[in-house]
């Protein structure tokens, strides 16, 4: 099949996928912070009617899902080193007193990493629930009209902020932290709002996910440079819910990303799924004071951090090989690029020497931190370049700044 390029006019229409298919920004605070992902294999190749690319996304579009439930399972594999406590010495601080064990903002980026099995329910833009489940203890995030409630039973703590009911969609995920999006659904809306000429879309067949009839869609870049090698999501024959998606790097090997359901229900899920009533003698933190705290010490004052925020990002190129220019602040430079410093221990800077590679250009010196998907140039002038595309790539776009 011959690939399909997105049209500045469909735009508006794939902003409005699906808007509230799988609503799972399960919260403003937690929703971009986690991938969905199953590990179990499809099951058949459903015999189903024939459909174009621009049909099938037409499709995604046209989806009104607003209510479901299910079980899925995060596998992410990023190729990271494994961070140890050399690494939390480095990256650690900065933590304000106070801080809960079961804020969402630092509970769920323990799934940027390996396997786990989360449940999830969605009842409109107003009611989302995410589980995340251990072998001895779970991590609820709930989300009910104002109310957002996350629940760590480990340490019996809870988290409580106010939310503005009937908000939109995309008013939710503006106010999310920065992160991987939250479910299948966002994944795509992600990835064909990066379309246009620079990608191209086929069906690639069918398959049976959570126990659903399911086309394939595919999606590659058609540049080079790229570390994306395709991106397969898996859209429901019947509702065009995403139920599966899959990140294959360039480079080959096993997905970055898998993410999609192994249980599935579009019934409307009881509304006592959304309640949370704190048990006598449970802590609670509640978010507004949580951002009052006292900041440890040490620790920068947001206008020492002035350099290196998002006013000073320049975008270089388009489309998957859109590289990311920033100016850092001049310590975070300077340990970046593998000076280190007087304070810091000899094993944090030993963990972050052992996580870059040495580079030169025309902009002199660097170094190249390197993931499966994601690569960042860190250069000893203070500059870093990040994006999915290789190390090449990075090196150009410095020495052309």
């Amino acid at each position: 099949m011959a690939p399909y390029a997105s049209e500045d006019s469909e735009s508006g229409t794939r902003r409005k996928a699906v808007r509230y298919a799988v609503p799972v920004a399960v919260v403003g605070v937690a929703a971009a912070t986690i991938g969905l992902v199953p590990a179990l294999a499809d099951s058949g190749d459903p015999d189903l009617p024939d459909i174009t690319a621009r049909q099938l996304i037409e499709k995604i579009a046209k989806s009104d899902t607003e209510q479901l439930s299910g079980t899925v399972k995060i596998s992410t594999d990023l190729g990271l080193p494994s961070l140890g406590g050399a690494a939390g010495g480095a990256l650690g601080g900065g933590e304000k007193e106070g801080a809960s064990s079961a804020d969402p903002q630092s509970k769920l980026t323990e799934l940027a990493s390996g396997s786990h099995t989360l449940r999830v329910a969605a009842d409109g833009p107003d009611r989302q629930k995410l589980s995340v489940l251990d072998d001895a203890s779970e991590y609820s995030v709930i989300h009910n009209g104002d109310d957002v409630w996350a629940y760590d039973s480990k340490s019996n703590e809870a988290y409580h902020a106010k939310q503005k009911a009937g908000a939109d969609h995309g008013d939710h995920a503006k106010k999310a932290p920065k992160g991987a999006p939250a479910t299948p659904k966002e994944l795509t809306d992600a990835i064909l709002e990066a379309g246009g000429d620079t990608t191209s879309f086929s069906v690639d067949g069918t398959s049976q996910v959570a126990g659903r009839d399911a086309y394939r869609l595919q999606i590659k870049p058609k540049q080079s440079g790229s570390t994306v090698g395709a991106v397969t999501v898996a859209v429901d024959a019947k509702t065009g819910t995403p139920l599966k998606f899959t990140l294959t790097p360039a480079g080959g090997g096993a997905a970055v990303v898998d993410a999609g359901f192994t249980k599935v229900d579009f019934a409307k899920p009881a509304a006592s799924t959304f309640d949370f009533k704190p048990a006598k003698g449970m802590k609670v933190t509640e978010a507004d004071e949580r951002a009052k705290a006292p900041r440890h010490e040490g620790t920068a004052k947001p206008e020492e951090l002035k350099a290196g925020r998002l006013d000073d990002l320049n975008v270089i190129g388009k489309g998957w090989t859109s590289i990311a220019e920033l100016k850092l602040p001049k310590e975070a430079a300077g340990l970046a690029a593998g000076k280190g410093s007087a304070e810091m221990p000899a094993d944090a800077q030993k963990f972050l020497d052992s996580l870059g590679d040495k580079v030169k250009g025309k902009f002199g010196s660097g170094t190249v931190y390197s993931t499966r998907l994601v690569n960042v140039l860190v250069t000893e002038d203070g500059k870093a370049y990040a994006g999915a595309v290789t190390k090449s790539e990075l090196v150009k776009a410095a020495d052309a700044g």
